[in-house]
């Protein structure tokens, strides 16, 4: 009969890596998993290649991109306070499993797939709040004293991921309940092939996947939880529209009789309006006043297509000037200061292409909120006789 532990950890505590290693010892199994898959494995136990800067460009999702650093700061931040390195337990099971000669397997799902599906299942509000949350954690975590050992008691981890549910029910349901299902799903390929199996998971994730260990049943399909969330491209959705909404715009005023005057103003400010917050927020980030310049000469462009970004055009310039050298994607893993982390040319050219692309979004924004009472014109009767107009003239043609 198949006998299965499961040890929770905590990724940054020294009493995790004792317990891991009591836990081999005292229960000699045929096999131990770990809560990692192929991509974290090679990073913890071997030198790897860093991605160009243009690999980093091509791949878009900045923010996407500057979330997973974040969280990698404030672990290592936290694995600083500690004196234990992020994912130490997950070393020590490797090696004592070696040193015992017993197999490891590699049960967790692929990071970049997680990490898709946390970002694609987050709903906008959803992504403002974490990133708000992100950055009050970058403020807080500098000399502050944490009880690591804390996030193994079962009780405070349930706390702590109801909280997080609450917050974010998307992040939730990709970051924690899929990965309990998957893990679950690995356990239990195990046991079907060894007597013995010892996992070795995140105490977040024990209840979760003890409760599908007891009723397997209940698990949902494996290839479900690694396909590509396919929801709406509402980016593209959104800027299809600003654009017809803008063009909307420009023909109901050229049509309306309020005056050339009046239509030239309103082009100007969509210009200057996009252009100025695209180049506000690309300052903010650190970015070259060249790189400012870029954002602001080509916000109002890129902001009617929604193929196109500001901030992608910032960030080319912010490379060229700041030309990021290899290495610099362990130095932003390693910062030990935010501060440290900005002054890192690889981490000031991402970060200039997310708040250069903040700062258009606003600027669009801004726009159609302000340029009516900017114009001084009533935006009923500009709307309505500017259509009324151009329909007449159409009539007229036929």
């Amino acid at each position: 009969m198949t006998e299965i532990r499961l040890v929770g950890t905590a990724h940054v505590s020294q009493k995790s890596v004792e317990e891991v290693r009591s836990a081999i010892e005292e229960f000699q199994p045929d096999i131990v998993g770990v809560e990692l898959d192929r991509g974290r494995f090679i990073s913890l136990t071997q030198e790897v290649d860093e991605p160009s800067v243009t690999d980093i460009l091509k791949g878009g999702n900045f923010g996407r991109l500057l979330v997973q650093w974040v969280l990698t700061y404030i672990q290592q931040r936290i694995g600083a306070e500690t004196g234990v390195k992020p994912g130490a337990e997950m070393l020590v099971a490797i090696e004592e499993a070696e040193a015992h000669q017993k197999p490891v397997a590699l049960i967790d799902r692929d990071i970049r797939i997680t990490l898709a599906r946390f970002w694609g299942m987050m709903g906008i509000w959803e992504k403002i709040k974490l990133l708000g949350a992100l950055i009050y954690s970058l403020v807080s975590v500098e000399g502050q004293k944490i009880d690591v050992d804390e996030f193994t008691n079962q009780d405070v981890v349930s706390a702590a991921m109801e909280e997080f549910r609450k917050f974010s029910p998307g992040g939730a349901q990709a970051l924690i309940d899929e990965r309990d299902a998957y893990l679950a799903h690995q356990v239990l390929m195990l046991g079907s092939r060894y007597e013995r199996v010892l996992a070795v998971v995140g105490a977040g994730h024990i209840r979760g996947v003890q409760r599908y260990l007891d009723a397997p049943e209940t698990l949902p399909p494996l290839p479900a939880l690694t396909a590509e969330v396919k929801g709406l491209p509402w980016a593209k959705f959104l800027g299809g529209a600003v654009t017809v909404l803008f063009l909307l715009l420009i023909v109901a005023i050229a049509f309306s009789g309020v005056g050339f005057d009046v239509l030239l103003t309103a082009l100007l400010y969509w210009v200057l309006i996009n252009g100025v917050l695209s180049a506000a927020f690309t300052l903010l980030a650190g970015g070259h006043p060249l790189s400012a310049a870029t954002a602001f000469a080509v916000s109002w462009m890129t902001s009617l297509n929604p193929l196109l970004a500001a901030g992608w055009f910032a960030a080319i310039v912010e490379a060229k000037i700041r030309k990021p050298a290899a290495g610099e994607l362990r130095q932003i893993v390693e910062a030990e200061t935010f501060s440290e982390m900005r002054t890192i040319p690889l981490f000031r050219v991402v970060l200039v292409a997310a708040l250069a692309n903040v700062g258009s979004t606003l600027g669009t924004i801004a726009y159609f909120i302000f340029i009516f009472p900017v114009l001084g014109i009533d935006p009923t009767v500009v709307i309505v006789d500017g259509f009324s107009n151009m329909l007449q003239m159409i009539q007229g043609l036929f």
